[in-house]
């Protein structure tokens, strides 16, 4: 779809100016340029022929976080993530696409294997110091602009992946009938091993079986590029796997690829057939936050608190959780919205109230929980400077909490957030939501 049929979608704007509260971006520049008005406006210079394609075009249309915030406060409900991202589509067709998209939205994204690989070899480097050695000999540079400065966002990378070790396979848990199947995000896969360990776990406390999928990306980096080919590519091996996969639930602890599995109806719009299997499987997504409170699956009030309970009281967590909760006083812990939970599926409350019910834990509300951090898949990789505007602003927020532990539910917000930690000095840890569920010394329901 060209920018031009979107002409109608984009002419609701009304210029009121409303977006410039909300847009992270704009709030750091101040940049009209930077905000869904300036960027619409841009749309529609281009539809009415004033303004041409060209790589000026680049930073307008990719410095948008795509968080959704102008959307939920504009009266119109202008779409504009999904317009700029449509326009994005439209400026590779134009302009072209840059080697590192091909590279890894063709190459490597579609094969875990290779994604392991790659993963490992990275490990490699970034443990051995090596990666340093290639930013100082300005080797990164081949890569982008920016990630050389960005090359310190991840301290350290586990040598081995969650399904390195955890194999593609079906696991007997210890429910009575649900059959759970494991969506496996890429972040959770290479960087939040732990956090997939602990989710795993739990899932078997919960399910008659757990079958950890052999997915691929869920397809959301390259649709976030405007790169539609290879998102269907990514989205039709996944809803294969899920056609064939014996489950009555996919959960995955990834906010973000749980808000794209849902929406794979976008992804083929434009497919009759494709989109009769998108509605078969998507009504099975859910966030793992979600996945303890619905009711679905014929769960009434009561068994649905018995869920909760096992969850609580499946794993025993990892070790710098059990550091971080004491057994005597309360941990202060606070929580971070990930976009694609609270905007992406509606999710606020969920994991709030999943906090509030461990025991030695004191939850603070952190001002603009809300808010983007700036991580945004790998903007911070694209866009540095502008991601570090928006990352110091939650942590001026986060300092206010006085919070000793940090959780959220997105891999890239966790690694984005951990690096705005250690930026900021703070003694406050980071943990997935799973890992601090699966907590069981002290901790239950």
């Amino acid at each position: 779809m060209t920018v031009s049929a979107n002409y109608d979608a984009i002419a609701q704007c009304n210029k009121c100016g409303f977006c410039h509260v909300a847009c992270p971006i704009f709030r750091a520049t101040g940049h009209e340029s930077g905000v869904a008005r300036g960027r619409l406006a841009l749309l529609r210079g281009i539809i009415e022929e004033r303004i041409e394609w060209n790589e000026e075009m680049e930073d307008p249309l990719f410095t948008c976080l795509g968080c959704g915030a102008c959307t939920t406060n504009c009266f119109g409900s202008v779409p504009t993530a999904d317009l700029v991202l449509n326009a994005r589509s439209e400026y590779f067709d134009k302009v072209g696409k840059k080697p590192a998209h091909r590279l890894l939205f063709e190459h490597l994204l579609p094969y875990p294997k290779r994604l392991h690989l790659a993963a490992r070899t990275a490990a490699l480097g970034k443990n051995s110091g090596a990666s340093k050695l290639a930013n100082a000999l300005g080797l990164l540079r081949i890569f982008g602009r920016d990630l050389p400065k960005a090359e310190g966002i991840v301290e350290k990378l586990p040598m081995s992946s969650f399904r390195g070790t955890t194999k593609p396979q079906t696991y007997t848990g210890q429910g009575s009938d649900l059959k759970i199947g494991y969506f496996v995000g890429c972040g959770v896969d290479v960087i939040q091993v732990e956090a997939g360990t602990a989710t795993f776990e739990s899932l078997k406390k919960i399910g008659k079986s757990v079958t950890v999928l052999n997915n691929c990306c869920c397809g959301l980096p390259p649709w976030s590029y405007g790169d539609i080919d290879n998102t269907k590519v990514l989205a039709e091996k996944n809803l294969q796997i899920f056609a064939e996969a014996d489950v009555d639930v996919i959960v995955t602890d990834c906010s973000s690829c749980a808000s794209f599995l849902k929406e794979y109806k976008k992804v083929f719009a434009d497919d009759p057939q494709k989109l009769e299997l998108v509605e078969q499987t998507s009504a099975k997504i859910r966030d793992v936050v979600e996945f303890l409170y619905t009711s679905k699956f014929g769960v009434d009030e009561d068994k649905q608190q018995e869920v909760v309970d096992s969850y609580h009281d499946s794993h025993a967590g990892t070790e710098a959780v059990r550091q971080a909760v004491p057994k005597d006083g309360k941990a202060v812990v606070t929580y971070h919205d990930p976009c694609h939970a609270v905007r992406g599926q509606g999710i606020k409350s969920e994991g709030r109230d999943l906090l509030k019910n461990l025991p030695n834990v004191e939850f603070r509300e952190m001002p603009e929980a809300d808010w983007c951090c700036g991580g945004a898949g790998s903007y911070a990789l694209t866009h540095y400077d502008l991601s570090q505007k928006v990352l110091d602003r939650k942590i001026d927020n986060l300092k206010k909490t006085e919070a000793d532990i940090l959780v959220t539910s997105c891999p890239a917000c966790m690694i984005q957030l951990a690096w705005g930690i250690r930026k900021h000095g703070l003694n406050t840890r980071i943990f997935h939501i799973s890992e601090m569920t699966a907590y069981k010394e002290g901790v239950s329901v």
